[in-house]
């Protein structure tokens, strides 16, 4: 893991501290809403970068960036046309 560079030892130290007092289901919480934080990031970047595609294929490139070509075919059966 990547230490970030704007945070000192003591502090990246309270900070695992902090989250090792957490219970198992808030830290669950806590990981589910980063993976949804992150999947939303994503698809607003895929739709800034893509504005004319329409939303099955913007979801689709997710698939493709999440699972690759084959995954993604299997999973979608097709995978929509790019415009």
């Amino acid at each position: 893991m990547t230490s970030a560079s704007d945070t000192t030892s003591a502090g990246r130290r309270a900070q695992f501290e902090a989250l090792r007092r957490l219970d198992d289901p808030t830290r669950l919480l806590m990981a589910c809403q980063m993976s949804d934080d992150s999947r939303e990031v994503t698809l607003a970047g895929i739709r800034h970068r893509h504005p004319q595609w329409t939303e099955p294929a913007v979801h689709a490139e997710l698939m493709l960036l999440m699972l690759g070509r084959d995954l993604a075919s299997a999973v979608l059966g097709r995978l929509p046309r790019r415009q």
